[in-house]
């Protein structure tokens, strides 16, 4: 992030007002703030409790309840009951099927691509009227602790959110009342939670971020005050919530002959249970649990012991440590380099978690001296203290964890702003036109480690109209990324000649799923030398096509200058490469490109001294 209090000047923050930096969790959501005067951040209570479940229940006046009381709902009124709504924002239905299959309440598939929506009682709801819900609560009660009114926020995410998951958190706020001043990732709210205080320290530390549906780790350097993050990685469906899903799903395939619909009805009520399940077997790992139910009037007796236990956990702790791998690798650091690892989130509670990272790890110490629930919304205040101007020590630089690019001639991908490029960043690059007199000029944006648009995902397109007739060649088309502190994008396209200019804000309908990330990374490096090869072919048609456009028009116009056997040669010559052109061989085309150079260069060359000898005695060089 940049330094962020310069550019906050016109919002006309006020001393006495407080700014609130809010954790949107999956699991629980939490507010804090620092009060006048002061550095340290406090945790607002509510209901004597630091987290809020992020939960909401309808009653049957559809009246939404937040918290402690719409959890104690889920078991009676599943179907009524809303949980994990982060996991639903930025998806479509697609995305969720198999998350549909595991939750008591309805979510809509209305065959597009648009945002889900959740049916209660025949109204619907999409999860950023449910995320507002939950944000409408928790400013609620600041309001009350404080005895102030707040419209101010800071609020974190997840540091792989995409656009659109980012846009959706914004847009909640907003539906909640808040002016949400900035979107800060998770993992480097809690780097700042824990260097505030020793900002002249000089460190690079690894923070592992497991939360109930979302992981994150990213590697942060601080120095002196600065909060550089040097790469991130992660997965935004991947949590405590599935080892609960992996818990009932045990205990399922332990009942022998239920129907699929039985199962439906059992897996919201057993939820609950699996999460004490969890919580117990951490705390105590040779104790077993227990519990008993009733299926369809018959008591059944359910266990887990620290064995079942394992099994499920390993797949999800496997998942982060490759994460942990990828973002060493793209910080081109060794294991050697991080000298403290800080853990985040409610799942680093497993003992799994500890047992994993010090196996990895040796002798680097492991720090949860802040509770891990509440470490990120701690960071949040402590942004939020930044932009209302209190602090000037401190200074965030985080980064993107996706190219962006655009579509160049043959279905290239020009990388604008590299995965892991520090934001806020802007970044401009030139191109032109590749047709004589073109006046639109068409730009789609795309995301992705390919050298193939094909391979990658398109973010959103646009024209650039009007551009003045020209020779091609001659425009000179400024495309500028601007990527804001948010990890937002904004485009802009100008014909610098004319100022033609047009501006968007790329908003697709729905942001990529973390297997489509995971898959574009993986594809990136698997590629990497093939994508090279198919580029470089590319590029040498790109240039092949456009030398005998150019061949042909330089004919065209200036036939009366040259003899016949010139032009036949020459044309055999344009021939030539037009047949290398249909071959995969680059080096054959390049070999016909540099024979067509050298056979038209000397002739070329005399009709440039006769056209300059022409201007020179008074006569127009576009005339020949």
């Amino acid at each position: 992030m940049g330094k962020i209090s310069i550019n906050i000047a016109s919002a006309t923050i006020e001393l006495k007002k407080y700014i609130i930096g809010i954790d949107l969790g999956t699991t629980n959501s939490l507010v804090a703030y620092v009060p006048n005067g002061e550095t340290t951040p406090v945790l607002v209570k509510i209901n004597d409790q630091n987290l809020v479940p992020s939960i909401v229940y309808f009653n049957h006046q559809s009246e939404p309840l937040v918290g402690i009381n719409a959890k104690s709902q889920l078991v009676d009124f599943p179907e009524r009951t809303i949980f994990s709504v982060k996991r639903l924002l930025g998806k479509n239905y697609a995305e969720l099927l198999n998350h549909a299959k595991h939750i008591g309440y309805s979510i809509i598939d209305d065959n597009s691509d648009n945002l889900v929506k959740v049916e209660i009682d025949g109204k619907f709801y999409n999860p950023i009227q449910l995320s507002s819900i939950i944000l409408k609560e928790l400013k609620s009660q600041a309001e009350k602790t404080l005895n102030v009114e707040i419209t101010q926020a800071v609020i974190t995410v997840p540091a792989y959110f995409n656009d659109t998951q980012r846009q959706a958190t914004r847009d909640a706020g907003k539906l909640a009342g808040l002016d949400v001043l900035r979107i800060i990732n998770e993992p480097t709210a809690a780097a700042l939670a824990y260097g505030e205080s020793r900002p002249e320290e000089i460190k690079t530390i690894l923070v592992y971020d497991l939360g109930g549906g979302t992981f994150d780790v990213s590697i942060v350097q601080l120095e002196n005050g600065i909060f550089e993050v040097l790469s991130t990685h992660g997965d935004t469906y991947l949590g405590g919530d599935d080892i609960d899903k992996g818990i009932v799903d045990f205990w399922l395939s332990s009942v022998h002959e239920l129907s699929e619909t039985q199962k439906e009805i059992l897996r919201p009520k057993w939820r609950v249970e699996a999460e004490n399940a969890k919580i117990n077997l951490s705390n105590d790992p040779n104790t077993p649990y227990v519990f008993s139910t009733s299926i369809e009037g018959e008591t059944t007796e359910l266990v887990l012991n620290k064995s079942n236990f394992d099994e499920i956990i390993k797949p999800l702790i496997a998942k982060t440590k490759v994460s942990v791998i990828k973002a060493l690798k793209d910080a081109t650091l060794n294991i050697s380099d991080i000298q403290e690892v800080v853990l985040v989130g409610g799942s680093t509670k497993l003992p799994h978690v500890g047992t994993m990272l010090r196996e990895f790890f040796p002798n680097v110490p492991l720090n949860n001296a802040i509770n891990p629930d509440e470490v990120v919304a701690l960071g949040a205040a402590i942004e939020a203290d930044i932009l209302a101007g209190n602090r000037t020590d401190i200074l965030l630089l985080d980064v993107t964890p996706l190219s962006l690019g655009i579509e160049t001639a043959g279905g290239l991908m020009d990388v604008i702003i590299p995965r892991n490029a520090k934001i806020p960043t802007r970044v401009a690059r030139e191109y032109t036109t590749s047709l004589d007199g073109q006046v639109n000029l068409k730009i789609s944006v795309f995301q992705g480690e390919r050298e193939l648009v094909a391979e990658n995902r398109e973010l959103g397109t646009f024209i650039l109209k009007n551009i003045p007739p020209m020779p091609a060649g001659f425009p000179k088309i400024e495309i500028q990324f601007a990527l804001n502190a948010d990890g937002m994008l904004k485009v802009l396209a100008k014909e610098l000649r004319s100022g033609v200019e047009q501006e968007i804000d790329i908003q697709p309908t729905y942001g990529l799923t973390d297997q489509q990330v995971e898959e574009m990374l993986m594809a990136g490096l698997e590629h990497a030398q093939s994508d090279i090869e198919i580029r470089l072919l590319q590029e040498a048609k790109n240039e092949a096509t456009q030398i005998i456009y150019t061949t042909e028009k330089f004919i065209q116009n200036h036939s009366k200058l040259l003899n016949e056997l010139e032009i036949s040669e020459t044309l055999q010559f344009v021939n030539d490469l037009k047949f290398a052109l249909g071959l995969t061989d680059r080096h054959a085309i390049q070999q016909k490109i540099e024979a067509l150079n050298e056979f038209t260069r000397p002739f070329a060359e005399r009709i440039m001294d006769i056209a300059v000898s022409q201007a020179l005695k008074g006569n127009n060089i576009s005339s020949l």
